[in-house]
């Protein structure tokens, strides 16, 4: 009995401790047929390369693990060292291959023009001369609408926000990779594929340059799996079969395999909902959006005690520290003043690596946002400083007390007060700038509803829902400030 006791304690132990895990990032915003949120269940993901990376992990015994990034934040997530893959839709390009190691492709397409049913004009890429065109930021298709001098080039964060934009009549056409064209354009009978398709499009794993082994490990799994026919079999269930593959894999058997993730992907958006269906949609997302609140919530306080800190320290340098110390406490505010916020994110958590500094998601957002804030609370206290007359600091002088004495029981005191209300402003526009934290890998409450409404092409009713949210996480801190200023605001100085 005591050997099985602990038999069953070692193999718990290895399933939950000793197991590998393969790491490998997308972007679940990607849309389908790639990978995005079942839209019976939004918490669960998949599509077809969600299949392969969990196929791939399969061969190589060991358990997979999505890591949530932004698309364009991908390879330079990779590049961080993450996670140790990267399985979205990445075309095979020169310059990709100079960052990246890729495995062999485990898919090959090619470009293809979508346009409003409406349109009979354009039928080639020739028939865009003078329109405004909408692709995918750093895809191929952006690249090859770059050389033709007399299109509109409109670059795009997802390719389901060109849909929208072509479908509202905002651009003439989007060039997209044939994937994502099938399966839009069979869901929204306002949008059709036209002309033949062009170029050569090649997806592959891209992994680490310092990771040959892993390359060799996932090239055996890959290869496989597409001879045992694995590959093919996830590749028809997704309808995503075509003449390219069974020519490159030398596979032209009659095998038919069940289309259930297409089928079930046309038929679940081609019903109509009604209202009370619309609302139980809602009522299901809202576990979802409770979780990135709290998030969001933990970012943003967190933060803002940073900023708060911070600035005090450089405010009172500016004004009361030493010639060359103000100088170093301006130039810095006025630094990161001038910088956008997304600019210094991408510093923080994609560029330090490289000078041996590597912060977590969530560090290299709380720092992030708390530099960002600390210089403007930083003018908001010099403001409040300035604002305490001269004569209150001379007479606590004149009293005894030491310069630091009288900062810290006379002046600070007063001038806290008096930046109550901009302090209270600046927590509120943080709350909404930490949506920008999605660039290194947060999923906090925007980007969650990014998903959802991709995943519902809902923009207007969870739009709502996650601006009732923003507003009811505020709202308390609203009327915390106004309590705190009532009491000792200003009232309190001059009473």
């Amino acid at each position: 009995m005591k050997k099985a006791i602990m038999f069953l304690f070692v193999l718990i132990q290895t399933n939950l401790f000793c197991q590998e895990y393969f790491r490998w990032a997308a972007d679940a915003e990607s849309n389908a047929p790639y990978i995005f949120q079942d839209a019976k269940n939004p918490s669960i993901l998949k599509g077809f390369e969600y299949d392969i990376a969990n196929a791939i992990a399969n061969q190589l015994q060991m358990k997979a693990m999505h890591i949530q990034n932004q698309w364009d934040g991908l390879i330079p997530g990779l590049s961080r060292g993450d996670y140790v893959a990267v399985i979205n839709g990445i075309e095979v390009t020169e310059d990709r291959k100079r960052e990246v190691l890729f495995s062999i492709p485990y898919y090959y397409t090619f470009e293809q023009i979508v346009v409003r049913t409406s349109d009979y004009k354009v039928n080639r890429i020739e028939d865009l001369r003078g329109k405004s065109v909408g692709a995918l930021k750093n895809s191929l298709a952006e690249r090859i609408l770059r050389d033709f001098d007399y299109i509109k080039l409109l670059s795009y964060e997802g390719e389901v926000n060109a849909f929208e934009d072509l479908a509202n009549g905002r651009i003439d056409a989007a060039l997209v990779d044939y994937p994502i064209a099938l399966y839009y354009t069979a869901i929204h009978p306002e949008l059709k594929m036209v002309g033949e398709p062009f170029g050569e499009v090649v997806y592959a794993v891209a992994i680490h340059r310092d990771n040959p082994k892993l390359l060799e490990r996932v090239n055996l799994a890959l290869s496989q799996m597409i001879e045992s026919g694995e590959m093919r079999e996830i590749l028809e269930k997704w309808n995503l079969w075509n003449s390219v593959l069974a020519n490159k894999w030398g596979d032209f058997s009659q095998k038919i395999y069940p289309k259930f993730g297409w089928d079930d992907f046309v038929q679940f958006n081609n019903l109509g909902i009604s209202f009370m269906e619309r609302i139980e949609r809602y009522i299901s997302v809202l576990p979802l959006f409770g979780r990135a609140t709290l998030v969001t919530l933990t970012l943003s306080v967190i933060s803002m005690l940073l900023a708060i800190i911070i600035g005090s320290f450089l405010a009172v340098m500016k004004i009361f520290g030493p010639k060359w110390i103000s100088y170093i406490a301006t130039s810095f505010i006025e630094i990161i003043r001038g910088t956008p916020l997304l600019i210094q994110l991408f510093i923080i958590f994609y560029a330090l690596p490289s000078i041996g500094i590597k912060l977590s998601p969530m560090l290299a957002a709380i720092v992030g946002l708390g530099i960002n804030y600390a210089a403007y609370e930083a003018e908001n206290y010099r403001a409040g400083l300035v604002a305490i007359a001269r004569g209150q600091m001379e007479a606590a002088l004149s009293l005894g007390m030491g310069r630091r004495q009288a900062l810290r029981y006379i002046i600070l005191p007063q001038s806290f007060k008096i930046v109550i209300p901009p302090v209270t402003n600046d927590f509120i526009s943080l709350l909404k700038d930490s949506s920008l934290v999605s660039v290194i890998t947060m999923v906090e409450l925007t980007k969650v509803y990014n998903q959802v409404a991709a995943t519902y092409f809902d923009y207007l009713g969870t739009g709502i829902i996650v601006a009732i949210i923003y507003l009811l996480i505020g709202l308390p801190f609203v009327r915390l400030a106004k309590y705190f200023e009532k009491r000792y605001g200003m009232k309190g100085l001059t009473s």
